[in-house]
């Protein structure tokens, strides 16, 4: 039976570890946080972000806009936000309305304010190992496997997602680790090649938000899994590895909820203090 990968100890030590680091400055730090519209899932995530903002002494403001704000006023809009001088980080919330242009919006984050490390300058420095920050669910994925003690160097490491701000910088993270990375996705699934990459996994990372994607009979022994899919079935948050199978066959596996999320927001601090301190 696997041991369960959990992300709550360690958000806690990394929380500790930046508290020092806030509380030895004399900057008072300011992370605004921008929703268009309502969303649940978002204000999720934006609580969490409060809570941990205020556990640390830092200021956070929640700033919502209307639904129908065009892509030009949004842009103006996050231009102030960037010569603010009492601003110290910003992050956009998803998802976005179907009018706005988020890979568009991303260029016009402050590089030094872009929590999330999506603006395309920050990515760039990524694949060059030089970026302060990391976009932050990749970082917290990254961060639960190193938590194992496993040396990443030549493991077979399969990620299932490509996308800008998970799949992408988590492969990067892991070439620079000396893994062998092989990235999954939907053309991988429609040639019916899916699960022989999955069954050759030492490391397994699966971020695409689809329930039972990935089967638990395709986990090799001993692997660690690393579950970041989110989704609602039957009033019931499960990922995207089918669990009960699939925690017979691994060594670690991340339960879902209560894996990568709670150490994704420590992330987005931690961005946040390397940007600004």
């Amino acid at each position: 039976m696997a041991k369960l990968l959990e992300g709550k100890n360690i958000a806690s030590q990394i929380r500790d570890t930046l508290s020092k680091r806030i509380s030895s400055s004399t900057t008072k730090l300011c992370l605004v946080s921008i929703q268009v519209g309502d969303n649940p899932s978002a204000e999720i995530y934006t609580r969490s972000q409060k809570k941990n903002a205020e556990l640390l002494g830092i200021e956070f403001q929640l700033l919502k806009l209307d639904y129908s704000i065009s892509q030009e006023r949004f842009i103006e809009f996050l231009n102030g936000l960037n010569n603010d001088t009492q601003v110290h980080g910003i992050i956009v919330q998803l998802p976005l309305p179907t009018h706005l242009d988020y890979k568009k919006i991303s260029e016009f984050i402050s590089p030094d304010k872009d929590v999330e490390g999506i603006n395309p300058v920050n990515m760039g420095r990524l694949v060059f190992g030089r970026s302060k920050v990391v976009p932050c669910t990749a970082q917290a994925a990254v961060e639960l496997v190193n938590s194992t003690g496993v040396n990443l160097e030549g493991k077979e490491v399969v990620i299932v997602g490509h996308s800008e701000i998970v799949g992408k910088p988590l492969a990067l993270l892991l070439l620079d680790k000396l893994a062998t990375v092989t990235v999954c996705h939907i053309g991988t699934a429609k040639n019916g090649h899916l699960e022989e990459h999955v069954r050759r996994a030492e490391i397994l990372f699966v971020a695409v938000g689809k329930a039972g994607l990935i089967k638990g009979e395709w986990i090799k022994k001993g692997a660690i899994v690393v579950d970041i899919g989110i989704n609602k079935v039957d009033d019931k948050i499960v990922g995207d590895v089918e669990f009960e199978e699939a925690e017979k066959r691994a060594e670690w596996i991340t339960p879902v909820p209560g894996g990568v999320g709670p150490l994704t927001v420590m992330m987005l601090m931690r961005n946040l203090v390397s940007l600004a301190l």
